[in-house]
């Protein structure tokens, strides 16, 4: 009679656990179709922002149409443009979450040859390291890359520019 009882509890504890590995994994994949989408949508975002130069030219008047008002300069915010990086710029022109990213890279010595994987930043960040988050970095750390604020080995590994400007 104990015995019986022992396989029963048995037998429900292997369901139990077989259903939380499946839902453990169906909450890996729904947050990894999260994160791509997020990278998606400011992907998109970033293609349809209309580029500063076009935005600094006045348009000429047209009988009828109201004005357009002159772009004030905003302070960047999370999931902003990255601006190209040019001389005499810092970091402090990034959003929060950019800036992170080029703080730590700057911060980690002996970074000059090897660099970090996106998951070593991830952890550096204080992140969860599960797909999502990795690849949110690592997709920041890309853009900062193409837009010369961060180095991208050829090991898809991150590192400080070789003349990074003072923050």
């Amino acid at each position: 009679m104990l015995e019986e009882r022992e396989r029963v509890a048995r037998v429900a504890v292997e369901e139990l656990q077989a259903e939380a590995d499946r839902i453990l994994a169906a909450l890996g994949e729904a947050e990894m179709v999260l994160e791509r989408r997020v990278i998606a949508r400011e992907e998109l975002s970033e293609a349809l922002a209309v580029p500063e130069e076009v935005r600094d030219v006045q348009a000429p008047d047209v009988p009828g149409q109201r004005p357009t008002p002159p772009a004030v300069g905003k302070a960047p915010v999370a999931r902003s443009r990255v601006p190209d990086r040019r001389e005499g710029m810092t970091a402090a022109s990034l959003s929060s979450e950019y800036r992170k990213i080029v703080a730590l890279l700057e911060a980690e010595p002996g970074l000059g040859v090897e660099g970090m994987q996106a998951k070593e930043m991830t952890a550096q960040l204080g992140l969860e390291l599960t797909a999502a988050k990795i690849e949110g970095v690592r997709s920041r750390a890309k853009r900062l890359a193409e837009r010369d604020w961060v180095e991208r080995t050829s090991e898809g590994r991150f590192k400080p520019r070789a003349s990074s400007p003072a923050n």
